[in-house]
């Protein structure tokens, strides 16, 4: 039986694997094709696995009691996404998670991650880089909602994102930015008369 473990040198860049470990990870590691329009995850579930964005688009929303959508994060490919309040505690989701762009993940649960860990210790030092470097971002991404204007946060996206707008909704968009779409349109006909 032959298996195309090719996604493992995509997720894994610049780390080798012995026949054994990549066995151990293919064990782990399972892969799920994705339509426009699913929801993998809805406040209330247990966010008990995390995907990685082998190809497509999906997006992390919370939804307030005003019913107003706030996007978290969009998740393209070579990105990770789940309610990571929800993974790392165990306790019950509050985000939503939808497929915005037919996608495929690889899925890895909470168990199957610490099995990972113990048996191929070079992917628990992988996940924590990863981790720090999340943290950073979400910090980042505090703290230019609390000091750039719109346009500044606008042009910080798109430049973190080239060609998401391809993909996504302007409402998707101006909730990620934390304005309102008409802003949106008003910050994008000011650059383009620039």
């Amino acid at each position: 039986m032959h298996s195309d473990n090719s996604y493992i040198k995509v997720i894994f860049k610049d780390i080798s694997f012995s026949k054994k470990e990549i066995g151990i990870i293919e064990s782990v590691f399972h892969k799920v094709a994705l339509k426009k329009g699913t929801f993998i995850l809805k406040p209330g579930d247990i966010a008990d696995a995390q995907y990685y964005i082998f190809e497509g688009c999906l997006r992390s929303f919370y939804v307030d009691r005003h019913g107003k959508e706030h996007t978290v994060q969009f998740g393209i490919s070579d990105w990770w996404i789940s309610d990571y309040t929800s993974f790392f505690s165990n306790t019950k989701a509050i985000m939503h998670i939808e497929v915005i762009q037919d996608a495929i993940v690889y899925k890895i649960s909470r168990e199957d991650k610490e099995f990972l860990y113990s048996h191929v210790p070079k992917v628990e030092s992988f996940f924590r880089v990863k981790l720090e470097r999340a943290f950073a971002a979400f910090q980042r991404r505090i703290l230019s909602g609390l000091s750039l204007t719109a346009k500044e946060r606008y042009l910080r996206f798109i430049s973190r994102y080239p060609n998401i707008e391809k993909s996504v909704k302007n409402y998707h968009i101006a909730s990620y930015l934390g304005i309102t779409t008409q802003s949106l349109s008003r910050i994008r006909k000011e650059l383009i008369h620039k």
